[in-house]
């Protein structure tokens, strides 16, 4: 399964949203297939081909969007114009340019996040829902990852970016990525990456990035740390009341039990938001998408939403 070749591309759009930005927009599979949506997590990651693994070919045409700022749509690590409400339009949007009429949504950590506030927005387009590592938003869930409790479980790691930024954190790395100098957000970006790497992977001492590598992580975090400060635009109502207007339909939610960025009692406040959903424990696995365990369950899951097509 972690070898498994990405699907056949069969098109990429460029897509004009607002005044400033463009979304890269690509399709994969069959053309004939029964649509798919896949969104990306973050904010601020971007597509990735890991994320549309487990999707036969043969069966599934996959429309990944790049969201505002992120990835190959331009301009990169953009904030102008850039809230939750934004992006639900661009999905409408994408939805109207290539004439889908329902889709399966699929997304993980903040992919799980958009793809229930989409859903909320537009429940007649949705036939069903694929949700990995769910992200609640609620301030309890963002204060929770930089936080004292979570910073016990990996002590090297917290101590080195506690060091580095005074508390509270958010707002220190936040004020590095967007006003400080070029070495300055690159050190944010650094402490914040690193602390992601050892909350979702359990790598506490991660190599070192720079380059590249850096500064698609400065950019993907200016936006993060824009949706964070803003709980994402989702406090009126929270996601979990919001998920009174998701449509009933076939829902499956993953989750793994040792889970430290998106913990295991928000997959438990989410599935009693949605009783109808099934939700699916695995007892191993972090926050890693790429973990053979979670990439195993989303395979299962979708073979079985393409059986009930």
């Amino acid at each position: 399964m972690p070898d498994a070749p990405d699907l056949p591309l069969l098109k990429t759009h460029e897509l004009a949203v607002g005044a400033r930005h463009r979304l890269c927009v690509q399709e994969f599979g069959a053309p004939r297939g029964r649509p798919a949506l896949v969104l990306h997590g973050g904010p601020g990651s971007g597509m990735s081909p890991l994320l549309r693994r487990g999707f036969d070919p043969a069966h599934w045409r996959v429309v990944c969007i790049d969201q505002r700022g992120c990835g190959a749509s331009t301009p990169r690590g953009d904030i102008t114009a850039n809230t939750t409400a934004d992006l639900i339009d661009d999905i409408r949007q994408v939805r109207r340019l290539l004439g889908i009429g329902t889709w399966l949504v699929s997304g993980g950590s903040w992919g799980a996040t958009l793809a229930l506030a989409y859903a909320a927005a537009e429940p007649q387009a949705v036939a069903g829902l694929l949700l990995r590592s769910s992200f609640l938003a609620r301030r309890e869930d963002i204060d929770a990852f930089f936080g004292p409790a979570t910073g016990a479980l990996r002590p090297r790691a917290w101590q080195r970016l506690t060091a580095a930024f005074a508390q509270p954190l958010l707002h220190s790395l936040s004020q590095a990525l967007h006003h400080g100098t070029r070495p300055e957000q690159e050190r944010a970006a650094w402490a914040w990456w690193a602390w992601e790497q050892a909350l979702g992977n359990g790598v506490e001492d991660p190599p070192a990035l720079a380059g590249e590598a850096l500064a698609r992580q400065v950019h993907r975090l200016r936006v993060q740390a824009h949706y964070l400060l803003h709980d994402c635009w989702l406090t009126d109502p929270p996601l979990p009341a919001l998920c009174e207007r998701v449509p009933r339909v076939p829902t499956v939610l993953l989750h793994a039990r040792d889970d430290l960025v998106c913990p295991a009692a928000g997959a438990l406040a989410l599935h009693a938001a949605l009783p109808h959903a099934s939700l699916r424990w695995l007892e191993r696995g972090g926050h890693d998408a790429s973990f053979p365990a979670m990439l195993a369950a989303n395979a299962q899951a979708l073979a079985r939403f393409a059986v009930a097509a």
